[in-house]
């Protein structure tokens, strides 16, 4: 496994090509290295548009990005493959693949010009992420036979089998029943990577993530620690509902309802 990265985003915006709509407003943020990043916002806040960015899918209209010491724009698209790995709510059309063979395309961006197929290291990491995300028994199975949820999983697996040192998830537990959800979870905050994650769930963002960065209308609202970032008044202007925070008993931690 790679060794976690830190993440500096610098004067970052994106305008949409062909309209010139600005999607995204000059953002900044520093993530330390192995930290976990939630990046949280009602539909159209640029959540979406930020992990692009960051996973070089766009390039910045403004800004800069750095992953570790260096510009992900100054390095090949095979050099960032193997530093940044995402996992998208977007499923593979290749259903006739394996899970196995899935999970072996992590190893892609490792591989030299001459190799097209796995080695027996390459069939190590594959079996060990398939391990991790309780996926061995599904190795042999077609991903069309998969329902969404286990799809999911075989793509965080491929991200793992990627040995990133950056891991991007967008929405990571969509799909999945609530023991899956919790597994995946229990992954992220065990893995020994830094972590770019969008959710919609604030007390889950509150319960995972080290830092969480609150967007609306393609502007940051707040970075920094759930507990500071998450006020009622921030919440409810970003989602537009009342927010109220209360203390489960007998857990004693915070909990965020909201109704209009």
């Amino acid at each position: 496994m790679s060794r976690a990265v830190s993440i500096c985003v610098k004067n970052v915006s994106w305008f949409a090509p062909i309209t010139g709509e600005i999607i995204l407003q000059p953002i900044s943020f520093d993530l330390k290295p192995g930290k976990i990043l939630g990046v949280i916002g009602p539909n159209g806040s640029g959540k979406s548009t930020l992990l692009r960015l960051l996973y070089r899918f766009y390039k910045p209209t403004s800004g800069s990005i750095k992953v570790g010491e260096t510009d992900i724009w100054a390095i090949s698209t095979k050099e960032v493959a193997r530093k940044i790995a995402a996992v998208l709510q977007e499923q593979p059309s290749d259903f006739a693949l394996t899970v196995f063979e899935i999970v072996s395309l992590g190893r892609t961006p490792h591989r030299n010009w001459l190799s097209s197929t796995n080695g027996i290291q390459d069939n190590e990491i594959v079996n060990n992420a398939l391990e991790r995300l309780s996926l061995i028994d599904f190795a042999d199975r077609k991903l069309n036979t998969l329902s969404g949820g286990e799809r999911q999983r075989v793509m965080v697996a491929r991200a793992l089998a990627q040995e990133p040192s950056l891991l991007i998830l967008d929405e990571p537990t969509n799909h999945l029943d609530i023991r899956h959800q919790l597994e995946v979870l229990n992954l992220i905050q065990n893995l020994p990577l830094t972590i770019v994650t969008s959710l919609h769930d604030l007390n889950m963002a509150s319960s995972v993530c080290d830092e969480v960065l609150l967007l609306n209308r393609g502007c940051s609202l707040g970075f920094g620690p759930p507990k500071t970032i998450f006020s009622e008044t921030k919440i409810s202007s970003a989602f537009n509902v009342d927010t109220r925070k209360e203390v489960l008993m007998p857990s004693n931690s915070e909990h965020i309802t909201f109704h209009l």
